[in-house]
Formats: structure tokens, sequence, C-alpha cells
């Protein structure tokens, strides 16, 4: 398929008119479901270390056995994935899906970019969430296992299994969440991307052609939700590079799953589809096969 005729796809799909789909009941509280506790925290990185103390959420299903070793799943841009008036409102479906068996009973982490101090006296603080998010190398995955998950381990303890565990985000969260897995798919096996920024960031766009090369597939199962609305400038076509990078996974033999929709680039349509895409993610078929040492 040629320029021309690809770029018309697009045109016409920019031409539909922008659709953000409603929270369903999973996403609100429901009678007689048990509900968790969410409590937050704060810790210094390490391996960021030239960025500030920053804040961290713990959700605990209230099925949780105190010394019961637990899965867990964690998010990027935290505060967004837990508020209880947010386009996800994660603690409110897991108290559901959990109720009714359909995801086991797992811990939520919830955590924050890093913020790094100001240079000049009276100066704001810097992001640091690209740089976090964005580069395609093992750093923040490193950050993840050396101090976010012992941290988290001193408040209940973790599973050690990598069937156990899940990494999410929106946005640069989302490439990121795919990053963290990839270079530690024994850490990692579950992916859930919504609206992911597989683009030229800080090298995302090269996440396809590295797919289709390493082979056999890791271990690793993926969830992409992208939006036909989504961004498109000068660092690429958001729900292109999406699209790309399901053919990738599929010709690779990932096991995938996609929802396309015609959002913007937001967290709104990847939050009304949040339930469904966690019982995917979590269902018990074709188990990740067994990862060698890293």
């Amino acid at each position: 398929m040629n320029n021309a005729i690809i770029q018309a796809h697009l045109d016409a799909i920019a031409a539909l008119p922008v659709e953000e789909l409603p929270l369903g009941p999973d996403s609100m509280p429901q009678p007689g479901v048990p509900r968790g506790v969410v409590t937050k925290h704060a810790l210094t990185s390490t391996v960021f270390a030239n960025t500030l103390e920053r804040p961290y959420w713990i959700y605990i299903p209230a099925q949780l056995k105190p010394d019961t070793p637990a899965p867990y799943m964690v998010f990027q841009d935290g505060d967004g994935y837990q508020a209880l008036d947010g386009d996800f409102r994660v603690p409110v479906v897991f108290d559901n899906l959990i109720a009714r068996g359909e995801i086991p009973p797992l811990i939520g982490i919830f955590i924050q970019p890093g913020m790094i101090a100001p240079t000049t006296p009276g100066g704001k603080p810097e992001h640091n969430r690209s740089f976090e998010y964005d580069l395609i190398t093992d750093q923040y995955v490193r950050f993840l296992a050396q101090d976010l998950l012992p941290a988290v381990a001193k408040l209940h303890p973790l599973s050690d299994k990598a069937n156990d565990h899940a990494i999410a985000g929106c946005s640069s969260g989302g490439i990121c969440a795919f990053t963290a897995a990839w270079f530690r798919p024994d850490l990692f096996s579950k992916v859930m991307s919504h609206v992911g920024s597989f683009a030229d960031m800080r090298g995302g766009h090269d996440f396809p052609s590295l797919v289709r090369k390493n082979l056999p597939a890791k271990p690793i199962r993926v969830f992409l939700q992208g939006s036909s609305n989504d961004l498109d400038w000068e660092k690429g076509h958001w729900w292109l590079a999406n699209l790309t990078m399901h053919a990738a996974l599929v010709f690779a033999k990932y096991d995938v799953k996609t929802s396309w929709d015609a959002g913007r680039h937001s967290g709104k349509n990847g939050g009304a589809g949040l339930p469904e895409s966690l019982r995917w993610l979590w269902r018990p078929s074709r188990a990740a096969p067994p990862v060698g040492p890293a």
C-alpha cells in the first residue's frame, strides 16, 4: 500500500466524529461487593537519583490474606489510574472483578513519574516523565525492581512469579509498560497500553522492527487500546503507530488483543473498556512459557 493510499485512509478516519465511551457498571461501586483499601506512600529513587521524593498508592483487596504472596499490577501515572473520579477508577473495577472471581485478588501499585528539583532559587521542579517513560532502555524497569517493588513488599508479600505480574500505562506510560516487560519478561508477563506512544519520542518507533526481528516471541501478553482521533504531529501518528505495533506483535505470534475506537488521546475510552481488558489480560488460558535466567 503506497503512502497516498495510507494517507487517504487516515484522512477518512480523522473525519469520523469523536466517540467517547461511557463507564459501565463494573466501574461503579456495587452493593455487597467487598472494598479494598488504598493507602498513599512515598519513595526516593536510587535509579533516578536526581529526582525528588515521589508519591505512590497501594490497593489491597479485601479478600487478600495478610501473609499470602500476592499477584500485582503496576500503573504508571498512578494518580490518574487510582482516582475514584477519574477515567479508570481501577480500585473500583478491581473490587468488582475480584469479587466475581474474574481476576485474582491482586495488589494495585500506582506510581507517579519523577520530578527534578529546581536549579535556580524560586524555580519550579522539572518533569522527568518523558526521560523515564519514553526512553527505550532498561532504566525504568530497574527503578521498579530496585526501588518500588521492594518498598511495596515491606507492606505486603509479593508473588515472585512473572505470570502474576502485570504493568499498565497511558500514552508515554503505555510504551513504558511494554518497555519494562520487553527488557524484563521474567518480571512482567502482562502489558496493558492505553493510547501508547509508540512514536518517535525517544526511539519508540523502532519497537515494531525490534519485535519482528527478536524471535521467538518473548513470553509477554499484550493488550493495546488505540483511538483513531489520536495525536498526529511531527513525532508521529499515534494510532497508525499502534496499528503498526499490533501488526508486528501478530507477525511475531505474541498473545495480543486490541481495542480500537474513535476517541482522542485520553484515558476515557481505555477506562470504559478497562473491565473487559482486565478479564482478557488475567485469563488463565495460554499461560506464558517459562523464561530462562535474566
